[in-house]
């Protein structure tokens, strides 16, 4: 993905300074998921420094300015994945070389952390206030483990009701107005086991397994999304018996089933059981339903802004997911600095003029947003 030009001139602001400051302050603190406490302290303080509130809830550091009803949230997340092999700088020492800012989490993602922290704080300092509106940057824990705990989740019933929301992922300051969902089922076939020697005594769980995947290719997904297409469908494990001389009495296998707005999972959970209800002994067991996919309203206010802070960029659509699942119900848009190639890789890296360019496109979305 190209790197924007930067919008203005070349000599940093100081909020364009201080943005640099405090990326490379949290890229130099280790957050892996579930680790984020001295990170979040940090950009507490540093928050609070500037003169405005913190709502903490466990590590998830929430701010704002204004105190009316139409509320947008900018958010990112605080944690970051392992460091890879061979980076070329120390991932945890933040190098500037060549304009460039090397270091885990450069990319993914606390240069949007950053960036949102500072657009925020210099937009307070103007003494801007929204109209009639809220602006709140939350930056948030456990994003990256994909696991049963995630900081947004836990941390939004604290905030208050959001009228929109950015999410701040590397998109290359394009607006992604789309991402696919994940929905993973696991097929269980059940038999009856019994000496290999006597077959007839048992049922053989894996020919009940095998028709279950023949009849898989019958589930009809055609509706299309605009921008992510149809949905795929994906068997990628498969586990079945115990010993070569026993009739194995249970068979499972993964379906892997990446989903669009064009349907709920709900609903392709009911034309899977339907396919599979005819065949003895098949249970369908849910094992994933949380990452739901997610789109930007077309006509929202939303899609406004974008247009008329960044004229000239291209939409796109991403594969991967983020904590705009738990944004789904509001109109959201996922915009950040940083190329999403180089994320969880050695060589993460991002221009320091992108980093800038980032606090100025996210103070004119704030302003254009409550102006609109």
């Amino acid at each position: 993905m190209p790197t924007p030009a930067p919008t203005h001139s070349t000599r940093p602001s100081p909020a364009e300074t201080d943005v640099l400051s405090l990326t490379r302050e949290m890229i130099a603190i280790p957050s892996l998921s579930g680790e984020e406490q001295e990170v979040a302290d940090r950009v507490e303080a540093h928050v609070r420094a500037a003169g405005v509130e913190v709502v903490r809830y466990e590590d998830n550091v929430a701010f704002s300015v204004g105190e009316g009803d139409r509320h947008l949230l900018l958010n990112s997340h605080l944690d970051v994945v392992p460091p890879s092999g061979c980076h070329r700088y120390d991932p945890f020492d933040p190098v500037v070389a060549d304009g460039i800012l090397y270091g885990r989490g450069s990319v993914d993602a606390k240069a949007s952390g950053a960036a949102m922290t500072t657009a925020l704080l210099s937009l307070a300092a103007d003494g801007w206030q929204p109209a009639n509106g809220r602006l709140t940057v939350a930056l948030t824990t456990c994003e990256e483990g994909g696991g049963r705990t995630n900081g947004l989740e836990n941390l939004r019933p604290h905030l208050p009701e959001i009228s929109a929301a950015v999410v701040g992922e590397p998109t290359g300051l394009q607006p992604c107005v789309a991402q696919k969902g994940l929905l993973i089922l696991k097929i269980h076939a059940h038999g009856t086991s019994a000496h290999a020697g006597r077959p007839h005594l048992g049922t053989n769980a894996i020919p009940r397994a095998m028709q279950a995947l023949q009849a898989l290719q019958e589930v009809d997904l055609d509706r299309s999304d605009p921008h992510l297409g149809t949905p795929t469908l994906t068997v990628t494990t498969i586990d079945g018996g115990t010993a070569r001389n026993v009739v194995p009495d249970h068979c499972e296998f993964a379906v892997d089933i990446r989903t669009t707005p064009a349907y709920t999972h709900a609903e392709i959970i009911e034309r899977v059981e339907e396919v599979l209800a005819p065949i003895d002994g098949v249970e369908v067991e849910v094992f994933s339903n949380r990452f739901v996919p997610c789109a930007t309203p077309t006509g929202s206010d939303l899609e406004a802004v974008c247009r008329t802070v960044l004229p000239d960029a291209t939409p796109f659509w991403s594969p991967t997911a983020s904590d705009w699942i738990f944004l789904h119900d509001v109109p959201a848009v996922k915009l950040g600095p940083g190329d999403s190639r180089l994320s969880h890789t050695a060589e993460e890296r991002i221009p320091v003029a992108e980093l800038r360019q980032a606090v100025d496109v996210y103070r004119r979305f704030a302003r254009h947003y409550f102006a609109e």
